[in-house]
């Protein structure tokens, strides 16, 4: 059997581990993340459309063919994430995740994504980081036709994940309306996400700002998910003030709030009741024959 080439460890990223990940893993992982880390920053430096595929190659010391074993298409260097979105969306939203509400799965999955986006640049350490560079890049993508298509493309094919999720979940047809337009809101989340993390990275916040701005943007986004368009109706059909539309979000999730706490109430006594009703069964069943069979 002929030997299999493997690329060398990429400078500087010999440190970063991954639980129980091989040798070989690890190397095509970090060798990956160097060549989406060159082409984005080549593509910041230069623009989408000046820089070739060949010179990110030439850049990263790899052959071209290596690139596109890696990368399908020029724009998957820069929107490399669809992969493991994808694969974090089926793990909260399908059969197997846990037990809550899809849209505080979605939450806590964007929070964790946030989290590790973060840390990965060191802020822990005190390395202050350069964050106009998210804005930057945002504008990169809404300012080069290619990639607003291939974006759009990336978020059609996320939606259709999350509905199938869901509705693998639920046990009901994926092209039912409920788990499509469920999982176009969700998904919608992702969308708050990217556009309060261009509104932000102005150069003016620290990264823990801007990370905290960015969550509560998401939060609020949820909050109106989860009460659903009236509250947000409510207010467009009367004044509109910023101020309005947050006390009608937060008393319509309070209203919610009550109504799960009243349904578990329920619960609880109808368990109460249905747990008594056994014990008396019981108790009849073990009571002797004379006293369970009246005389005559």
């Amino acid at each position: 059997m002929a030997a299999v080439s493997v690329d060398p460890v990429p400078a500087g990223l010999e440190r970063t581990l991954v639980p129980g990940e091989g040798l070989r893993e690890r190397k095509k992982r970090l060798m990956r993340q160097l060549i989406s880390d060159t082409a984005t920053a080549m593509f910041l430096e230069r623009g989408f459309e000046e820089v070739r595929v060949a010179q990110v190659a030439a850049a990263c010391d790899v052959s071209e063919k290596t690139v596109y074993n890696y990368f399908p298409t020029k724009e998957s260097l820069l929107l490399d994430r669809e992969e493991p979105m994808a694969a974090d969306i089926r793990r909260v939203l399908g059969p197997g995740g846990a037990r809550m509400s899809p849209i505080q799965a979605a939450v806590e999955l964007i929070a964790a994504e946030m989290s590790q986006m973060f840390d990965s640049w060191g802020e822990d350490e005190g390395r202050p980081q350069d964050l106009t560079m998210i804005r930057r890049f945002a504008e990169m993508l809404e300012t080069t036709p290619a990639l607003r298509a291939a974006q759009r493309d990336m978020m059609d094919r996320l939606v259709n994940v999350a509905a199938q999720s869901m509705a693998a979940r639920a046990g009901v047809d994926p092209d039912d309306p409920e788990p499509q337009i469920a999982a176009d809101a969700l998904l919608g989340l992702w969308r708050v996400q990217y556009r309060a993390m261009r509104k932000y990275s102005d150069g003016s916040r620290s990264a823990t700002e801007v990370r905290d701005r960015v969550l509560d943007e998401v939060h609020r986004a949820a909050r109106l998910i989860d009460t659903g368009l009236w509250s947000f109706g409510m207010v467009v059909q009367g004044s509109n003030g910023r101020e309005q539309l947050k006390a009608a979000a937060d008393a319509a999730n309070e209203a919610r709030k009550q109504v799960v706490t009243a349904i578990n109430q329920a619960r609880g006594a109808w368990r109460q009741v249905v747990t008594e009703a056994h014990r008396r069964e019981e108790s009849r069943a073990r009571a002797p024959r004379s006293a369970r069979t009246p005389r005559r």
